[in-house]
């Protein structure tokens, strides 16, 4: 348990400077560009969730993202303002585009990863979303080019402090073995189900969380998306759902004495990265880390944007709650996932996946996907 705790603290680490070197980085440009404060937040968002699904990718795979990245961050600040000016129209793109993300596994490793890099700007809208800032903020916001160029300063920071590790670092990343891909027999295939089960539980979690909560959906929507996220069967879509409320409501606590505590400016910030840096750390042994963390660092950010963010905190008790069990339902009732019993093999999940495993090749009607089990840091 000592050895792991050293190496989750090493690879957080890595994580945090990334980070930061990506939000100094947006920090001078926002005072050279007169750009507004959430350009920060995005340099943020996409660092942490790109840290983590290319810790080992290798150079073809990181120029790609060079490419894609910024596209697709350009692409979701597009759906951010059509969720501000038209709400059901952005709430139907912004399913169809988590939907699509999942969908496209069928058709190989490559589509895999251009599905991870289309779905990490739409989670990232959800951390602090134009529409659900106040009014006096959402006239500043980071336009689409601007976007795209945080896109770019994210992959640049991500690939150079992950390259002088593996260079000079006393570990090296290396990708588990595949194991041998077997053929799925479901109908349809599991790439399928899981995107449809995604898109029943974000639109459900679209209107319900506008319904229930106003302003306040993100809440709805991140925690359906979170849960859903890589799909193992329905046991694993209602422990990442419980994690999330329980790590919310540690977080809860949390925020509440930060809050008492009065810290405002620049001592804010660094509290903000710290506590995601001991998540991070904590994060691989539990999702509730992660969730606690993250609940208690952007009461910090929400409150730096005007909103009283501890009145708040119930809210979003709430909301992850309701979020949760939309999750949930989707995943027991729509074209549930089951697990399948092999001789001479045991359990697989999703068509293929060996038990404790957190990702693999799974052969969906003969073409050889690899299922994302794990959700972007960001979220």
């Amino acid at each position: 348990m000592t050895a792991k705790l050293i190496r989750n603290a090493y690879e957080a680490g890595l994580t945090m400077t990334a980070v930061l070197l990506s939000w100094g980085a947006a920090l001078a440009l926002e005072g050279a560009a007169g750009l507004h404060t959430d350009v920060l937040v995005l340099a943020v968002a996409l660092t942490l969730t790109l840290a983590t699904s290319h810790r080992t990718a290798d150079t073809r795979r990181r120029l790609t993202s060079l490419v894609l990245l910024p596209v697709t961050a350009a692409a979701s600040i597009f759906v951010g303002r059509l969720l501000a000016s038209d709400y059901a129209a952005g709430a139907a793109v912004y399913t169809a585009g988590m939907a699509l993300a999942i969908w496209i596994r069928r058709y190989g490793p490559v589509a895999t990863k251009v599905g991870t890099l289309i779905a990490l700007p739409l989670v990232a809208l959800l951390v602090v979303p134009g529409p659900a800032l106040p009014a006096r903020a959402q006239s500043g916001l980071v336009t689409w080019g601007w976007s795209a160029l945080i896109g770019v300063l994210a992959c640049c920071s991500v690939w150079l402090v992950q390259g002088l590790a593996d260079r000079y670092g006393p570990w090296r990343a290396s990708p588990a073995p595949d194991p041998p891909p077997r053929r799925s027999r479901l109908h349809p295939r599991p790439s399928t189900r899981m995107a449809l089960q995604m898109a029943a539980g974000i639109a459900t979690a679209f209107a319900l969380g506008h319904l229930l909560f106003d302003d306040h959906w993100p809440w709805v929507v991140l925690t359906a998306y979170v849960a859903a996220s890589g799909n193992r069967g329905r046991t694993d879509v209602l422990r990442k759902g419980i994690e999330r409320l329980a790590g919310a409501c540690v977080g809860t606590l949390l925020a509440t004495g930060v809050a008492a505590a009065g810290f405002t400016g620049h001592t804010a910030v660094a509290l903000m990265f710290t506590i995601l840096a001991i998540a991070l750390w904590l994060r691989p042994l539990s999702y509730g880390y992660w969730a606690a963390g993250v609940t208690c660092a952007l009461s910090l950010l929400l409150g730096y944007f005007g909103q009283n963010a501890l009145h708040l905190l119930p809210t979003r008790l709430e909301g992850i709650a309701v979020g949760a069990i939309l999750s949930v339902a989707s995943a027991w009732w729509l074209l549930p996932v089951p697990k399948r019993r092999k001789a001479g093999v045991g359990v697989t999940q999703a068509g293929g996946m060996p038990p404790g495993r957190r990702g693999g090749p799974v052969d969906d009607g003969g073409r050889l996907i690899r299922v994302q089990t794990e959700p972007p840091q960001g979220a």
